[in-house]
C-alpha cells in the first residue's frame, strides 16, 4: 500500500476515534465560545464555507491546518475582515512561513468587535431598574499551526490556539439585602480563557482535481461559567473536490480555465449535520468567480464571491470578496487581502 494512503487512513481513523470520544463526553446543545465558529476568508465563504479541502494558503489554519503544507511560497500573509449581522464584526490575520523542507509554520488570530451594550440592574424604583453604564464584550483567539507535506499527495496539520472571552459582569446580592443599595451588592465577572486544538489531513489524488480532507476543530476540555459547564464548539468536517473540466478538455493541462467543485459535510457538537456545496471558476489564474450553497441552516444558504490575483516581481497579491444573505439579519460581507512571496 502507498505510504501516503497509509498515512491518510491512519489520520482519518484517529480523527474518527477522537471525535467519537469527545462527543461521548457531553450532551448536544452544550457549546460556548461560539465566536470560534465564525468563518474566516472571503475565498472560502464564496464557496459556502467549503474550506476543509480547498484552502491552501495561510487561512487554511482556520479550516484545516493540513492545507498549510501545500503552500509553495516562502511567506504567505492574509488578512480578513467580516462585516457581520447586528454590527458584530471581526478581524482575522494569518501568516505562514516555509521551514525549509521540514514543513510550514503559521500564526493566526481572530478579534471580535461586538460594539457597546447598555448595562442595567434591578432596583426598587418606578422603572424597576437603574443603568450601570455601557460595556463591550471581548473575545479573541490566537494560535500557531504546523503542517508537513509527507509526500506529493499527503499532508497533515495541527493547530493549537488560546481563546479568551469576557462577557462583562452581573450584579448579585445576598439573601435579604436591599438591592437599591449598591453597597450591599457585588459583581461576578464572566471571564475565561481556554486552550484548544485542531487537527487535519489532506490527500490529493493528483488526477482530475480530486482531493479528500478531514479535520477536527475546537477540541477542548470542559469549562464552567458559574454553574453551567460546556465545551468549545467542537466539529468534525470532511471535504472532497473535483475538477469536471479535466474530464472534458483534452488539452486541459495547457488550458487557462479551471473549475473546481467542492462538497463538505460538517458535524457540529450542538446542531445537526450541514452540507456545503461550492463551485469556483478561475481564468488564467487571475480572475475567479465563486458560488455555493449550505444546507441544514435556518437563515443561511446561498453565497457568492469573486477574486482577483496579480503577480509583481516575485510577489503575488490577491483580493477576495464574498456575500452571504442572512435572512432577517440582512447580509454578511467578507473581504480578504493577501500577499505571498
Amino acid at each position: 500500500m502507498n505510504k501516503s494512503v497509509s498515512y491518510l487512513i491512519a489520520v482519518v481513523l484517529t480523527i474518527v476515534f477522537l471525535s467519537s470520544n469527545v462527543r461521548a463526553q457531553t450532551e448536544e446543545a452544550q457549546a460556548g465560545f461560539r465566536f470560534l465558529e465564525n468563518p474566516v476568508s472571503a475565498e472560502a465563504m464564496g464557496k459556502a464555507g467549503s474550506g476543509v479541502a480547498t484552502m491552501t494558503n495561510s487561512d487554511a489554519v482556520f479550516w484545516n491546518p493540513a492545507g498549510l503544507g501545500w503552500i509553495e511560497q516562502k511567506i504567505d500573509f492574509n488578512v480578513s475582515y467580516t462585516q457581520g449581522i447586528a454590527n458584530i464584526n471581526y478581524f482575522a490575520p494569518s501568516v505562514a512561513f516555509q521551514l525549509w523542507d521540514f514543513g510550514v509554520l503559521a500564526f493566526d488570530g481572530v478579534a471580535m468587535d461586538y460594539g457597546n451594550f447598555y448595562g442595567t440592574r434591578y432596583a426598587n424604583n418606578s422603572d424597576g431598574y437603574v443603568e450601570t453604564g455601557t460595556f463591550s464584550p471581548q473575545a479573541f483567539a490566537v494560535g500557531v499551526g504546523f503542517s508537513q507535506k509527507v509526500s506529493d499527495r499527503f499532508s497533515y496539520g495541527v493547530h493549537i490556539k488560546y481563546a479568551y472571552q469576557n462577557l462583562g459582569g452581573a450584579w448579585v446580592a445576598p439573601s435579604g439585602a436591599d438591592i437599591s443599595d449598591p453597597g450591599q451588592l457585588s459583581t461576578i465577572k464572566y471571564v475565561h480563557g481556554e486552550p484548544a486544538f485542531d487537527v487535519g489531513a489532506m490527500y490529493d489524488f493528483l488526477s482530475h482535481g480530486i482531493r479528500f480532507a478531514a479535520a477536527l476543530q475546537n477540541v477542548s476540555r470542559q469549562i464552567t461559567y458559574v454553574q453551567q459547564a460546556f465545551f468549545l464548539p467542537f466539529s468534525v468536517n470532511f471535504g472532497l473536490t473535483v475538477d469536471p473540466l479535466s474530464f472534458l478538455l483534452t488539452d486541459y493541462a495547457s488550458s487557462q480555465h479551471s473549475f473546481v467543485l467542492s462538497v463538505q459535510s460538517t458535524h457540529p457538537r450542538d446542531f445537526s449535520e450541514s452540507l456545503r456545496f461550492g463551485g469556483e471558476y478561475n481564468f488564467a489564474k487571475m480572475f475567479t468567480l465563486r458560488t455555493g450553497y449550505m444546507t441544514g441552516l435556518d437563515e443561511r444558504g446561498f453565497t457568492a464571491g469573486f477574486g482577483v490575483s496579480q503577480n509583481f516581481s516575485g510577489y503575488t497579491l490577491h483580493l477576495d470578496y464574498a456575500y452571504e444573505p442572512f435572512g432577517i439579519f440582512s447580509a454578511v460581507h467578507f473581504i480578504s487581502l493577501g500577499v505571498s512571496y
